[in-house]
């Protein structure tokens, strides 16, 4: 499918510079999708059976063994949020986490899509190649939010039995 041809020198570097812009573009398109895209109540978002509550994802992978050494991109965009650490244990903060996982995985899902276009100026295993690196780079990172999304989401039903509870014993006194 390769329609443009290039000598190999200036096919590396428009991979090079292909990649970074398409990185920083999808990152910053991320940080500013609108909130009724990210909705953690969206199928997409959604902890399916198979899942077992993010546990396949420590079975399968060992994720907390590693999961502290990825990058967090958002910082990158000014991002006032940290996913470094949990931090406020409050069911507000608690609920934006969530939000941010869905935001997160979707843009690493996005970022997977443009590899498809290294085809048109590179030999085909080198356009194979690209698609691999698009899913080495951001799979582990999309692992990573959907094995804290069912945490996050016991935590926060957690919380709100709390809140709730106290509420009613308050409201009795």
């Amino acid at each position: 499918m390769r329609l443009i041809h290039l000598p190999t020198f200036w096919t590396i570097f428009l991979d090079i510079l292909a990649w970074g812009i398409i990185q920083t573009m999808v990152g910053w398109l991320g940080m500013h999708l609108p909130k009724a895209l990210i909705q953690p109540s969206r199928f997409l978002f959604q902890t399916f059976v198979w899942e077992k509550d993010g546990r396949i994802y420590q079975a399968l992978f060992m994720v907390k063994s590693w999961k502290g050494n990825l990058p967090y991109g958002g910082s990158l965009f000014q991002s006032r949020f940290t996913m470094r650490t949990l931090g406020e244990v409050s069911v507000n903060h608690i609920d934006r986490w969530i939000l941010e996982t869905c935001r997160s995985e979707l843009t690493h899902w996005l970022a997977i899509l443009p590899a498809v276009l290294f085809f048109f100026w590179n030999e085909t295993w080198v356009g194979w190649v690209m698609v691999i690196y698009a899913l080495i780079f951001n799979l582990p990172l999309i692992v990573v939010q959907r094995y804290n999304r069912p945490r996050l989401r016991k935590m926060l039903k957690v919380l709100d039995c709390q809140k709730q509870t106290a509420y009613h014993r308050f409201d009795k006194n």
